[in-house]
């Protein structure tokens, strides 16, 4: 059986987006050139926008704890942390 000849490997990695391509020119040294063959597109549609947030309580809040007023209750606190390792482990 003849031995088939592959010519130039290289390897392909997930962040290879280049081909060779011939430029088409005569007398230019160069055999190929690398151009992109794809290009991605940014839709507004999946852009999140400001976060939700209430300015006038994060201040109140905030004025609270430094006061030393704030109401911490543990039971709550303690809930809440159950509550958010129970969303986490349903993926809800």
């Amino acid at each position: 059986m003849p031995p088939i000849e592959m010519g130039l490997v290289r390897p392909i990695s997930a962040g290879d987006i280049r081909l060779p391509r011939s430029s088409g020119s005569k007398g230019d040294s160069k055999s190929a050139v690398e151009t992109p063959i794809a290009a991605v597109a940014i839709s507004d549609a999946l852009e999140p926008g400001q976060p939700p947030v209430d300015v006038e309580r994060v201040a109140m809040i905030r004025k609270a704890v430094e006061q030393g007023t704030y109401p911490i209750l543990p039971a709550k606190v303690a809930d809440a942390v159950i509550a958010a390792g129970l969303l986490l482990r349903t993926g809800q």
